[in-house]
């Protein structure tokens, strides 16, 4: 019955306009990022190279599709949480709004496994998305830029990744990413438990994570105690994938913050939709 539930959540997903906006949004911003790097990458990259250019030499394809993947990845990852909660963000308040949920908490299993089937609809929404990235960002990239070392700046300098080192920290950074994502899902999913209408979970989602950033960001002592714990503060923890040495220690701080994070809102959602009054 769970795995029925989970498949009717899927299929009412699919049913929704509003799930396809996410992954147009993502094509298109990904297509206008793609010819803006075709046309007139080589200044992009020379910008970026130029500081280097007296005590390095750079040779070989350096425009090529890791760093068109990485360019893509960097850009798009802090607005697809936008894109999640569209559809996590209605998957229980839609149901009080079309008025539904009187049906929907009369069926014969449990209120926990309906959360939880809805909670593995949006995961899976998430992955479908991410994945659909990947494609564009990885794949189309390679076709169009094809291969080659990946040169990644950060705090301390440029980085250059070997080619036959990169397939590993991609398929750990979109893993991260994942989970990251899955943390905003899960997010707008325990706030569509307190609304009736789909709007306020989705702008309520927006709000935490703009509020938890601007927290994040500043440079205040009495602040600077919780910003470890915000997960703003860690959904950007993929690019850790791409520093030699592989910080070890921070990835693995940010999947544990994720995680409670994670198991904590569930738990609430829990809570609460088995407290929902459908006599309402």
């Amino acid at each position: 019955m769970f795995w029925k539930s989970t498949y009717n959540e899927l299929i009412k997903i699919a049913a929704k306009p509003r799930s396809y906006i996410g992954i147009g949004a993502v094509t298109l911003i990904a297509g206008i990022i793609l010819f803006a790097m075709y046309t007139d990458g080589m200044n992009f990259i020379s910008f970026v190279t130029k500081p280097f250019e007296q005590t390095l030499s750079f040779e070989g394809n350096i425009l090529n599709g890791n760093l068109i993947a990485f360019i893509i990845l960097q850009m798009l990852i802090i607005h697809v949480p936008l894109l999640i909660a569209l559809v996590t963000g209605d998957l229980i308040s839609g149901e009080g709004a079309m008025g539904t949920v009187r049906l929907l908490l009369t069926k014969p299993i449990s209120r926990t496994s309906i959360l939880f089937s809805k909670f593995l609809a949006g995961c899976a929404y998430t992955f479908v998305l991410l994945l659909w990235l990947m494609i564009l960002s990885l794949v189309v990239g390679k076709l169009l830029f094809g291969t080659g070392d990946l040169m990644v700046l950060d705090s301390n300098g440029l980085i250059v990744l070997q080619q036959h080192d990169l397939a590993w920290r991609f398929a750990s950074g979109f893993s991260l990413s994942f989970l990251s994502l899955v943390m905003i899902a899960t997010l707008s999913l325990t706030l569509s438990c307190f609304s009736e209408n789909s709007i306020g979970p989705i702008v309520s989602t927006m709000a935490i994570i703009i509020l938890f950033t601007i927290i994040g960001a500043l440079d205040v002592p009495v602040l600077q105690k919780i910003q470890p714990y915000l997960f703003t503060n860690h959904m950007v923890a993929w690019r850790n994938f791409f520093e030699d040495p592989l910080p070890v220690g921070k990835i693995v701080k940010s999947m544990v913050v994720l995680i409670v994070h994670i198991v904590g809102l569930l738990s609430i959602a829990v809570y609460k939709f088995n407290k929902k009054d459908i006599l309402s």
